[in-house]
C-alpha cells in the first residue's frame, strides 16, 4: 500500500452497522509512501494508523 499526503485512507467497518472511517493522510513515516500514516478523521482526531486489509487508499482528487 502506498500513498501520499492529502490522499484519504479509508477504513471499512468490520461488522453490520458498522460505518466506514475516512480520513486524510496527513504524514507519511514510511519509505517511498508505505506505512504507517498518520490520519486526521472528519471528528479531528489525529491518529497512528497501520492499515491492515480493511482499509484502502483513494487518492487525493479522485472521488
Amino acid at each position: 500500500m502506498r500513498a501520499n499526503v492529502g490522499d484519504h485512507l479509508i477504513v471499512h467497518g468490520k461488522v453490520v452497522g458498522q460505518r466506514d472511517r475516512i480520513g486524510e493522510i496527513i504524514e507519511i513515516r514510511g519509505e517511498n509512501g508505505a506505512p504507517p500514516f498518520v490520519v486526521r478523521f472528519a471528528d479531528g482526531h489525529e491518529q497512528l494508523v497501520f492499515p491492515g486489509p480493511d482499509a484502502v487508499v483513494q487518492p487525493a482528487g479522485s472521488a
